[in-house]
């Protein structure tokens, strides 16, 4: 089997540790994109902290099309930022060449639910070239596959609740933005918490056209109603600001965000379903203060209970891993714009990854009777 040929879009912190994985899995990396002028035309080595030098530069996004249109690429990592529609182009380009790809958008991890136009012009055409574009990152497992298998040790499930939390300052200036990091209380509820103050009609509405702005649990709870055969009827968010008690200095932003603003938020997302089954997560993502902890906290409540806590998890580098690993998956997929929840549970993988798509005419649909060694999609 040869090499998998895998191209990085976007540079920044979170693929100094995709780039690295995917090599260390043998893959190979044929490109790499972005469009910060500091770091085109470095060589990816500098980005992952290789004294080896790999003879692959970055280049400037302004080249991805081209570079597809000329290059045999299996897949595209993208790394840069949460929103679906801002990396709609990007999907759309990978999609048009038949490309394969996985985002870290988390967004891009149930787009269906906020954004629906666009992930039906997506899903119609990746399956018209053949290619599987999904999101993926550490909600995959902790806060979807590890909530599903739970829930297939319990009798009878009454509501889930999860909260996670996690620091912005590790994933870069476009989450910490998107979090409301360093705005004041009253600059948050006009620029951040007021998109929330809505009907489910107007909502609806927003979702429908395409202009609704998800916490990232909306999405997760969307692929858990998915996954685990829930039908919803009514979902909301609702976004808080975390405050900061002293001030705290901020490298991502490059500022100090002073006692009493914002650093951060907490987004709750409450979803209702027809099988009476509530599921209610919260994320919390801010600048740390000195004595903050990334935590992952989940419950099952029915017959029986079950709690599952995880402490201090490596949140970067699982959402890294995790991506690294799911790239089989997404090779052996349906083609379309098919979210994990379509996909097995993702596994690890202790050789190289080109060992793993040796299954990819198996059609036993995620099914598998044990022929495929559970390596199959």
């Amino acid at each position: 089997m040869k090499k998998i040929n895998m191209v990085q879009y976007g540079c920044g912190k979170m693929s100094a540790y995709t780039m690295r994985y995917a090599l260390e899995k043998g893959v190979k990396i044929v490109g790499a994109f972005d469009i910060n002028p500091s770091i085109i035309g470095k060589d990816i080595s500098q980005i992952i902290g290789s004294e080896k030098k790999l003879n692959v530069k970055v280049d400037n996004a302004e080249n991805f099309e081209s570079f597809l249109k000329t290059h045999l690429v299996d897949i595209v990592i993208v790394t840069t930022t949460s929103v679906f529609a801002e990396n709609y182009p990007i999907y759309e380009m990978c999609a048009k060449y038949g490309v394969n790809a996985i985002s870290t958008c988390e967004e891009a991890f149930y787009a269906q639910n906020s954004n629906p136009k666009l992930a039906k012009k997506l899903d119609k055409l990746a399956k018209e070239t053949g290619c599987t574009i999904c999101g993926s990152g550490y909600q995959d497992v902790f806060w979807g596959n590890l909530i599903s298998v739970l829930a297939g040790a319990t009798h009878k499930i009454t509501k889930i609740k999860g909260k996670s939390s996690y620091n912005v300052e590790d994933y870069g200036i476009s989450l910490a933005k998107v979090h409301g990091a360093g705005l004041d209380e009253k600059t948050f509820e006009k620029e951040i918490a007021s998109a929330d103050n809505i009907s489910q009609e107007e909502r609806q509405k927003l979702i429908n056209q395409g202009n609704f702005a998800p916490s990232y649990m909306w999405n997760v709870n969307g692929w858990l109603c998915s996954k685990l055969g829930l039908h919803v009827t009514e979902q909301t968010q609702k976004c808080i600001p975390q405050i900061a008690k002293r001030n705290i200095n901020s490298s991502t932003l490059g500022m100090t965000i002073k006692k009493g603003d914002c650093t951060g938020m907490s987004a709750v997302v409450t979803t209702k379903t027809k099988e009476g089954i509530i599921i209610e997560s919260e994320c919390i993502g801010k600048v740390y203060d000195k004595d903050e902890f990334d935590c992952n906290d989940w419950t099952i409540e029915g017959e029986p209970s079950t709690r599952v806590v995880i402490e201090r998890p490596s949140t970067v580098e699982l959402t890294c891993a995790t991506v690294v690993n799911r790239i089989t998956e997404v090779l052996c997929a349906e083609p379309g714009y098919t979210t994990t929840d379509k996909m097995c549970e993702n596994f690890y993988k202790a050789q190289n990854l080109d060992k793993y798509v040796e299954f990819v005419d198996c059609e036993c649909d995620g099914h598998c009777d044990g022929e495929c060694q559970g390596h199959c999609h």
